[in-house]
């Protein structure tokens, strides 16, 4: 692949500019400096180089994690906050998708005063496997309620509640209390404003609620609010692997 066509295609701008950031002598390969456009890279997934000094890697689909902070909108266009995107670097948020579409997205929404693990990637099969209700990939979500919790409530949660949007009972995949008010709930679909309408019909309210784990990826405690990280190929590996959850305690690996 020609030097220029691969900064192209990890969102370092148009072809021409990306050209004459190689031009310019901005770019290294595998730490070489490189200032033909059309030098030919033997590409490989994880291969290194720079962009004005900055370091970076090539990977043919970009899958990344973030540490969604309170106060920020799961939109390209927010209405309110600021977006999680403004969160990401330029490269990220510019890569060239088929289709019209520039950038990673994001696996759903949270809403914008719930923070937590949030995906992005640029692989539409794996945008709609993470999101779609028919794989069953689990969500951990740890929420802080008004009330104290008591066994009713979880049984309410684990067996159904009506929402107002479908006469279908919603459960929860497990559903248990970490303390007095604090609860842990495991769903296996994302309905809008699913956790807290949900705690709403068993009879509480969420006061914080906070995304824990989605499948088999728990948010690492060394990430940041506002902090993000690429996959490994493993965890992409992992999750994609997902199918329905045997119940089982919703508070494991918190």
């Amino acid at each position: 692949m020609q030097l220029q066509e691969l900064l192209f295609s990890q969102g370092f701008g148009t072809r021409r500019v990306c050209a004459g950031l190689i031009q310019q002598g901005h770019v290294t390969v595998d730490g070489r400096p490189v200032d033909d456009a059309g030098f030919e890279v033997a590409v490989a997934e994880g291969l290194p180089f720079t962009v004005q000094g900055r370091p970076w890697a090539y990977h043919a689909k970009a899958y990344v994690m973030l540490h969604k902070p309170a106060g920020t909108e799961c939109s390209q266009k927010p209405s309110t906050w600021p977006s999680v995107y403004t969160l990401l670097p330029d490269a990220l948020r510019q890569r060239p998708v088929k289709g019209g579409v520039t950038g990673v997205q994001a696996v759903g929404r949270l809403d914008q005063d719930t923070t937590g693990l949030l995906l992005l990637s640029d692989d539409g099969k794996f945008l709609h496997r993470m999101a779609s209700p028919k794989h069953h990939v689990p969500k951990l979500y740890v929420a802080e309620v008004k009330h104290a919790l008591d066994e009713a409530q979880l049984a309410r949660l684990r067996a159904g509640v009506v929402l107002d949007d479908d006469p279908r009972p919603v459960r929860a995949l497990a559903a248990e209390a970490l303390a007095e008010n604090r609860l842990a709930l495991t769903l296996g679909e994302g309905k809008y404003h699913q956790v807290k309408r949900m705690v709403a019909a068993a009879g509480n309210r969420v006061e914080a609620l906070h995304r824990a784990r989605i499948g088999t990826l728990s948010l690492p405690p060394d990430l940041a609010p506002g902090q993000w990280r690429w996959l490994t190929a493993d965890e992409v590996q992992a999750l994609t692997q997902v199918s329905k959850p045997a119940p089982q305690s919703s508070a494991a690996g918190i």
